[in-house]
């Protein structure tokens, strides 16, 4: 039965390059001259014009290895088959047939129908929007032609609409059984796509294998050829050598000896993206650090200063980074943790260990609120250790910024608190040792060096994030550095009851939120929006916070978001931590950073607009007092089953960790941490979601090579070389040779 079979392989997209001046450049950029070739534009392959040039640049497609990386996204059965019987609509069918007439539409918009009879029946081919006598030509009646494409039924009657044709009287005119299916671009077609592989594929040169034997022989990895033919030229599985798995021809043997074809080049990039991380970190290691030894009673000083003790979970982190610290090459570490973890101890103790030896540390936030918000946290533990705190943001000015600039430039105050201002150009530090940023996918590569450039005789960075990420995110992200985990919650946090809610029931919510006001209590409410939109549909926060204020009180009701002007949201933020405002309507901006312990109710608004990593986040502001704590999630009804998923996933569970892994699932990698921003890469081969446990097979591959050879000058090491190149991690060649 003739079928296709799916191999679920991503195309991104990349922007048009010269073929020419990428083979050019590969001469520039030193890659080995067995490379070339594949390097070569694709200008000089039989069947490309101009205008096909054109089109496979939109794909992405300069030269002729993006030609091997552009893969099939799966496969077409066009076997022949003797009869229709048994055939079902939507099927794919190959078959002889004798043309037995034409007849032109009699009406605009009607189909040009040819009909033949073939496998046992007489059917319809059709073409919409046929000009011209082409046709007669192409299918002349009283000839045979094989015909090959999806077939449907109407009025009892089969019919193909524009099919495959082939004159079986050419020598190999015929269609090859199984045919690659490929993403395409106006102007390509499937035939010729596969014509060009084709062509690359019979030239390839002959490449050092990179693999450790072992682990292609466990895995029942193909050589790096073999692969690649197996997706672009799909064979019978007697061709494979694996005809004992299944189905005869294009069955399960074939559909798993492409998956292993798949999988061992999905393994190949990864493994050159995380040997590229590694050698990144190897470089980084080389620069100048210093060791920072503390000076225990200061640190003992801080920590007595936090209401509750450490959990293992913090004092691992701390050791961790204690270690680093006392090294002398630079920390590169990244501290994840769950909402409530106890990111804020790990970070003030590392701080005073930096000061406590002598130097200074920095925190950097992404808002001004939650720089402020830090500075609040760490106000306590710095006045007991004897340290002085700066908090310094882009409102500072005149007078003020002068004492602070002083006093930082100095020494005089050991550790500053701020945003992007900490890297101002008329910023001086006296001896920067450690940079904290915080919230680090929200700042830049650019932004994060900016900083760490303030300390010229080195700086350990220390980098935070309160979303937990998914393992294989991590190690895609983030592979160079050292990662840290708070997976345990400190003691007193409170579990908090979710419940979902629909908005026509939004006037029992609010009554009910008055009776716990009235005994006291504390709550968020959450909106999408900071005013109605008409372009926008979505819940305003001044609005809302109009409609609480007339039925809760007005004196009751504070308002924030990020386009209020600071003092203002000081304000608001101040009364509703000290009780004078008792319910909180805001935008995300309170997402992270804000802490009031007396706030037991998060009231979300059109919940399913959100992230589940976002809700996630949100929910955790409550939770942090002795009260029982709840979170109401308002949504509008119907909800997609995607919404419904996300909400009924936060409902069953408060684990991070839990939600990011299913959040992934969900939505994806690209999504999930947002590429551009996060500096997750985009590959050609591997996915991420689907890939999880090659990436970590991959991770630790690249660790155990660059043990034994960090200077990849072994066999395998010089094997790997190419393979850097072939996946254009020419950066990565360049720093093994600058030593």
């Amino acid at each position: 039965m003739a079928s296709t079979t799916h191999l679920m392989l991503r195309t991104p997209r990349r922007a048009a390059i010269d073929g020419s001046t990428r083979g050019a450049v590969a001469h520039a950029m030193g890659r080995p001259e067995i490379l070339f070739s594949l390097f070569a534009g694709v200008d000089g392959l039989k069947g490309v014009g101009p205008s096909a040039a054109k089109a496979l640049a939109r794909l992405g497609i300069a030269t002729r290895r993006d030609l091997l990386f552009h893969l099939p996204t799966g496969t077409i059965d066009r076997r022949p088959v003797a009869t229709l019987e048994g055939v079902e609509p939507g099927q794919v069918v190959t078959f002889e047939a004798a043309v037995m007439g034409h007849t032109s539409p009699r009406r605009r918009g009607a189909p040009y129908r040819v009909t033949v009879e073939g496998a046992g029946a007489v059917l319809d081919v059709l073409f919409f929007r046929a000009v011209g006598d082409w046709l007669t030509r192409l299918l002349p009646e009283g000839e045979l032609r094989v015909i090959s494409g999806k077939i449907d039924r109407y009025n009892d009657r089969w019919q193909i609409a524009h099919p495959e044709i082939y004159d079986p009287g050419e020598d190999g005119a015929g269609p090859p059984d199984f045919e690659p299916v490929y993403p395409l671009a106006e102007g390509l077609t499937q035939r010729q796509m596969a014509k060009l592989a084709g062509q690359v594929l019979d030239a390839l040169p002959m490449l050092p294998d990179w693999h450790d034997p072992a682990l292609a022989k466990r895995e029942g990895w193909p050589d790096w050829p073999t692969a690649l033919a197996r997706l672009h030229r799909p064979q019978p599985p007697e061709m494979t050598g694996e005809s004992d798995v299944g189905e005869s021809a294009m069955g399960e043997g074939d559909a798993a000896a492409m998956t292993l074809a798949r999988r061992r080049l999905a393994y190949d990039e990864l493994l050159s993206h995380q040997l590229a991380l590694a050698l990144s970190r190897q470089s980084m290691r080389k620069r100048r650090g210093r060791q920072t030894i503390e000076e225990l009673p200061l640190v003992a000083k801080a920590a007595a200063a936090f209401p509750f003790p450490p959990t293992g979970a913090q004092r691992r982190a701390l050791d961790e980074i204690r270690a680093d610290m006392g090294h002398d090459d630079r920390m590169m570490r990244l501290l994840q943790g769950d909402v409530g973890a106890g990111k804020t101890w790990v970070a003030t103790m590392a701080l005073m260990i930096a000061v406590s030896a002598g130097g200074q540390g920095v925190m950097m936030a992404p808002t001004e609120i939650l720089a402020r918000q830090h500075g609040r946290g760490l106000a306590a533990a710095a006045e007991a250790a004897g340290v002085e705190l700066v908090v310094l943001t882009g409102r500072d000015s005149g007078a003020e910024r002068r004492d602070k600039l002083e006093a930082i430039a100095s020494g005089r105050a050991g550790i500053i608190v701020g945003t992007h201002a900490l890297f101002s150009g008329d910023v001086a530090y006296a001896d920067l040792r450690l940079a904290v940023v915080d919230e680090q996918h929200r700042f830049g590569v650019r932004q994060r060096m900016e900083l760490t450039a303030k300390a010229p005789a080195g700086c350990d960075l220390l980098l935070m994030t309160a979303t937990p990420i998914p393992r294989t995110l991590a190690l895609a992200g983030y592979g160079d550095l050292d990662i840290s985990v708070l997976d345990e919650k400190p003691p007193g946090r409170q579990p908090v009851e979710t419940r979902t809610v629909p908005s026509d029931r939004l006037e029992a919510v609010i009554e009910r939120l008055r009776v716990r006001i009235d005994d006291g209590g504390r709550a968020y409410w959450v909106c999408p929006l900071v005013e109605e939109n008409p372009e926008t549909e979505g819940v305003a926060a001044a609005e809302r916070a109009a409609t609480l204020a007339e039925a809760l009180g007005a004196h009751r009701v504070a308002l924030v978001h990020g386009q209020m002007p600071a003092e203002a949201r000081d304000r608001a933020m101040a009364d509703f931590k000290a009780g004078r405002a008792q319910v909180l309507v805001a935008t995300t901006v309170i997402e992270v950073g804000v802490d009031v312990p007396e706030a037991t109710i998060m009231v979300i608004e059109q919940a399913e607009r959100f992230g589940l990593a976002q809700l996630h986040q949100l929910r955790g502001r409550v939770g942090r007092g002795s009260g029982a704590s709840f979170c109401l999630l308002v949504y509008d009804p119907p909800l997609g089953e995607t919404a419904a998923s996300r909400l009924q996933i936060l409902r069953d569970s408060e684990d991070g960790f839990a939600i990011a892994e299913r959040d992934l699932e969900l939505r994806g990698a690209g999504d999930l941490m947002g590429t551009a921003q996060s500096g997750l890469p985009r590959f050609r081969l591997a996915d991420l979601e689907r890939d999880q446990a090659l990436m970590a097979i991959a991770h630790d591959d690249a660790r155990r090579i660059m043990a034994t050879d960090p200077a990849l000058e072994g066999p395998r090491g010089r094997a790997l070389r190419t393979l850097l190149y072939l996946m254009e991690r020419d950066a990565s060649v360049r720093l093994l040779r600058a030593g």
